[in-house]
């Protein structure tokens, strides 16, 4: 066997166990939530120009989002963007070649949204089958909208920037579609973890494993000469972005607040921060 087709196999195993591994959670997907909701019960369409701006700005704040945005811009400055894709592309030091980043980049991205669809299944959402089976359908919908709102977002980026892909292969590298078809699913299973019986410690431990599966996706992309770093970095805030932001407005939850902006006054000063919590 040929070092990538070892390589497709073992990414297939991998991928293989982290289904099973993620699908016996499922069986937790019955009871209510703590108050007394089913998840997905409470999405609608018409959540309120109140709601829908808080998780705007929330989402907009988030690091998850403005860190990557503000990376992008910054690999613009002289050659940083083309001269760090052509190392990762030539020394490939993750994958070991192109074509095994390229297969990596594929599983990474079926990964991802299979924890998004898994930990969305995971979540308490009624004793009643029938009750159960509709809230679930609301659910989904709302993380299915926030997957299209990000490909039609990268679709049209793609088409009206029309820049060309590093090795020549099209004019739709900016930003990657990988990375933010992996980034809104990455974000959704971690909004899901909110509402899962898990330790805390466990759920630290998967929202680090599914931010990496993020990054692992982006660098994929580098590594296979598909994109530049300021393609993969926006495909991420785009998609984290979006993931949050449909996510917090449509579905209905409380979600608990990611940061908090005070104002300390003083004799001579006035002093503001903002304060993230993760």
């Amino acid at each position: 066997m040929n070092k990538h087709n070892l390589f497709s196999s073992t990414y297939k195993k991998w991928l293989g166990l982290a289904l099973v591994i993620c699908s016996l959670i499922t069986v937790f997907g019955c009871g209510t939530l703590v108050n007394g909701r089913g998840w997905g019960q409470d999405a609608t369409l018409f959540p309120g120009w109140d709601r829908v701006g808080k998780a705007a700005l929330n989402a907009a704040l988030e690091p998850e989002t403005w860190a990557p945005a503000v990376g992008a811009a910054a690999f613009q400055i002289g050659s940083l963007d083309r001269n760090l894709a052509n190392w990762a592309s030539k020394r490939t030091p993750i994958f070991q070649s192109q074509d095994n980043a390229n297969t990596a980049s594929e599983a990474l991205q079926a990964t991802s949204e299979a924890a998004a669809v898994v930990t969305a299944l995971a979540t308490p959402s009624g004793e009643k089958s029938d009750d159960w089976a509709w809230a679930k359908a609301k659910g989904l919908t709302v993380g299915i909208a926030a997957v299209a709102l990000t490909e039609g977002t990268t679709d049209l980026l793609k088409y009206t920037t029309n820049r060309t892909r590093p090795d020549n292969s099209g004019h739709d590298s900016f930003p990657s579609g990988h990375a933010s078809r992996t980034a809104v699913c990455d974000t959704l299973a971690t909004r899901n973890l909110r509402y899962l019986d898990v330790p805390d410690a466990a759920c630290m431990g998967l929202r680090a494993g599914f931010f990496a599966l993020t990054l692992s996706t982006g660098w994929a992309r580098l590594e296979a000469k598909k994109h530049y770093p300021s393609d993969v970095l926006a495909g991420m805030a785009f998609g984290h972005f979006f993931g949050a932001f449909i996510n917090d407005a449509f579905l209905g939850l409380d979600s608990p607040k990611n940061f908090f902006f005070s104002v300390e006054p003083s004799r001579k000063d006035i002093y503001c921060s903002l304060h993230w919590v993760y």
